[in-house]
């Protein structure tokens, strides 16, 4: 009988889906790489959130046919490894797409509107805060997002249909016609679009170059008193230039549903920085959109150790 260890909590249908179809299913003790070295085993296939799967993990387990991604990043996962040994790497895209856009979307109504720091007035007895915190209206702003894949496509349909706000787009792999159905401007450039935004919210999958896309220079191209929501990569915005320009008031507002490191230092200068939302990466974290995940990995781990071919196989 095969095995799929999984490396963190994964949708219960998921698990029942795999073992209906003969695959016992084990969970690490904890969720932790260490763990995961030593527990791996005999395992036929693994199921990874963002825990990823390391070399030395992929080496405990000779009998490995099939790493299975519970959503579409790959960046933890030893993939060249994976590739020497014919170990498949499968993700599950679009699964989430829907849920980190209305995620998007929340960090920026809370973000305009201050709504964590008028909770934390009501709750300290400060009613006036009403009278000295103005929120801004989102209406006819400008959003621009970098990258406009199937979030970022989301975005734009929430952002200019429902909030009613100018869409811009930068992403240069995307044809431009894809932009024309969505009816979303094409920014030329990534300075193009710095210059036009309000506010910028990030979509790019991790660059290669270990680089981010949004750093000091990058930040000082924003108007000044724009809003940065970044529900993409930690890796992508300095940091510490972030936790500056907000100090200094160039950059008006931050919504950050990820940081690097995950979770952050105790002295991140993010963590004391005025006007940000800070959540613990839980865009993808909702019921439908963790059950669609699950149960397209469950799906390919069946595909992969029944000898096919799964649809998303890297």
């Amino acid at each position: 009988m095969s095995l799929c260890f999984i490396t963190q909590q994964i949708h219960p249908d998921a698990v029942t889906c795999l073992n209906e179809a003969g695959i016992t299913t084990r969970y690490a003790t904890e969720p932790s790489m260490e763990a995961v070295i030593r527990e791996i085993g005999d395992a036929d296939a693994v199921i990874t959130r963002d825990l990823g799967l390391s070399e030395e993990a992929l080496r405990a387990a000779p009998k490995l046919k099939i790493i299975s991604c519970h959503g579409s990043g790959t960046n933890r996962i030893a993939k060249a490894a994976a590739a020497e040994r014919g170990v498949l790497v499968t993700n599950a895209p679009n699964t989430n797409s829907r849920s980190v856009a209305e995620m998007t979307i929340g960090l920026l109504l809370a973000v305009m509107r201050r709504l964590c720091e008028a909770d934390r007035a009501v709750r300290e007895g400060n009613w006036s805060f009403r009278y000295t915190n103005n929120g801004t209206e989102l209406h006819g702003r400008t959003i621009g997002l970098v990258g406009f894949g199937a979030i970022a496509r989301h975005v734009a349909q929430i952002a200019g249909q429902g909030l009613g706000m100018r869409v811009v787009a930068w992403s240069p792999s995307v044809p431009a016609e894809v932009f024309e159905t969505a009816g979303v401007e094409r920014a030329q450039s990534l300075e193009d679009l710095l210059g036009v935004s309000d506010v910028l919210s990030l979509h790019r999958p991790a660059q290669g170059s270990g680089q981010p896309t949004i750093d000091a220079q990058a930040l000082s191209r924003l108007k000044r008193g724009a809003v940065l929501i970044n529900t993409s990569r930690g890796g992508e915005v300095d940091g510490p230039a972030l936790a500056k320009a907000l100090e200094t008031g160039h950059v008006g507002g931050a919504g950050l549903d990820v940081m690097s490191p995950e979770p952050p230092l105790a002295d991140d200068p993010l963590l004391r920085a005025p006007n940000v939302v800070l959540t613990p990466h839980i865009g993808a974290t909702t019921e439908q959109a963790l059950r669609r995940m699950a149960m397209l990995c469950a799906s390919q781990v069946q595909d992969a150790l029944a000898g096919r071919v799964p649809p998303h196989c890297l």
